[in-house]
């Protein structure tokens, strides 16, 4: 489109022209049937090339712009662009993902919960969204992706948790505390309805129970959360403690100075074995009064996820085939278990996808759309 406009509307001359009349003007004596020959030539030189411009600005954007292109895959392309039979299977790659965005983008725009502004998750108590572990609540880049964005959309009053990326569950309940002492007095309410993800619930339930919050928290909605440990841990153990101790010493520089008051890669990691799992939910019963319900997911396959395939790989040998990457579905069950979130694809959905981590549309389920649904049930159920 822009050659052309270029070329008929902008310039003085239509280059295509002047580029097959300067090329005659060298050859005056040809007979008539050369030059129609050559003309023809040129036609499907000129043909070819654009074509050949076309598909290269359409793989382009959709490489630097599409949000189903996952870091796997635009690295595979990057290291095989130039093997020329391998090109057809990486536009294959590039196209699929393209369709897949579309049609996405096409369902939601049939349904209000992206097209409509208005009042439907505007719950009777504030909602704090509380990350897991090995994360913060950045400035300018949101854990829970573009989550929030669609609940605020439709009213709901959004908090977040603000706790340590590498903090102990106590230590992370108290800085939650704070948040929900906020929250209460900037709503004028008594109330709070929490989300948490992973080992967020953890802290949550700590805070609800341990810390005497229960009578200020109306619902804890736990997202993919080990509430009996992560099997993952069991095989950390075996290496020797000096070793943990080391690798956990080194993460916790970089959250250190990203803000963590007290990150403790060892304590909070240590908390997430099954075996101490066991003892935290003999000291933390549901209080009576809160709502508790839970949701988790399954990859079905490595291919799942490109950045928790080798968890994924691990906890199949620990527990079997049913888990997000790094939680499996028995340790996700809590209070009214809402049951186990799949794509309609052989895709999976991973830990890191339930909460929008990489901002990809995945086909098959729309985790916006269930954090929507979430939040209207809170609604409807008075909370």
């Amino acid at each position: 489109m822009v050659w052309y406009i270029v070329s008929y509307f902008i310039l003085p001359v239509n280059p295509y022209q002047e580029l097959i009349g300067y090329t005659f003007s060298f050859l005056p004596s040809i007979h008539n049937t050369a030059k129609a020959i050559a003309a023809l030539s040129f036609e499907a030189i000129y043909a070819v090339l654009f074509v050949w411009l076309f598909l290269i600005n359409g793989c382009l954007r959709i490489f630097i712009c599409s949000r189903n292109l996952v870091v796997g895959k635009r690295i595979f392309i990057l290291l095989f662009m130039w093997v020329p039979i391998v090109q057809l299977y990486l536009a294959h790659i590039m196209c699929n993902a393209a369709k897949d965005e579309y049609l996405v983008t096409l369902n939601r725009s049939k349904q209000e919960a992206f097209t409509k502004t208005d009042e439907l998750c505007r719950t009777k108590y504030p909602i704090i969204m509380v990350h897991g572990i090995g994360f913060r609540d950045l400035r300018y880049f949101n854990y829970w992706g573009r989550i929030p964005q669609i609940l605020q959309q439709h009213g709901a009053k959004i908090y977040y948790g603000h706790q340590n990326a590498w903090g102990t569950i106590e230590d992370n309940a108290a800085t939650i505390c704070r948040i929900i002492d906020k929250a209460l007095s900037e709503n004028n309410c008594d109330k709070v309805n929490i989300i948490a993800h992973s080992k967020g619930g953890l802290d949550c339930r700590y805070l609800i129970s341990s810390l005497g919050y229960a009578d200020k928290v109306a619902s804890l909605t736990t997202i993919n959360t080990p509430h009996r440990g992560s099997e993952i841990i069991t095989l950390l153990n075996k290496l020797p403690d000096y070793v943990y101790r080391y690798i956990a010493k080194q993460l916790n520089k970089p959250f250190l100075l990203a803000g963590d008051t007290k990150p403790d890669c060892y304590a909070a990691s240590k908390q997430l074995d099954p075996l101490f799992c066991e003892e935290f939910n003999l000291n933390n019963p549901n209080a009576k009064g809160v709502y508790y319900q839970s949701y988790t997911s399954i990859m079905k396959s490595l291919f799942s996820d490109s950045l928790l395939w080798f968890p994924y790989l691990l906890m199949c040998t620990q527990k079997g085939r049913q888990n997000d990457g790094l939680v499996d579905v028995s340790s996700a069950e809590w209070g009214e278990f809402k049951g186990v979130l799949k794509s309609t694809t052989n895709r999976g959905i991973s830990h890191g996808d339930m909460i929008d981590l990489k901002r990809e549309d995945i086909k098959g389920f729309d985790v916006l759309k269930k954090f929507y649904d979430i939040v209207c049930e809170l609604k409807n159920r008075g909370y």
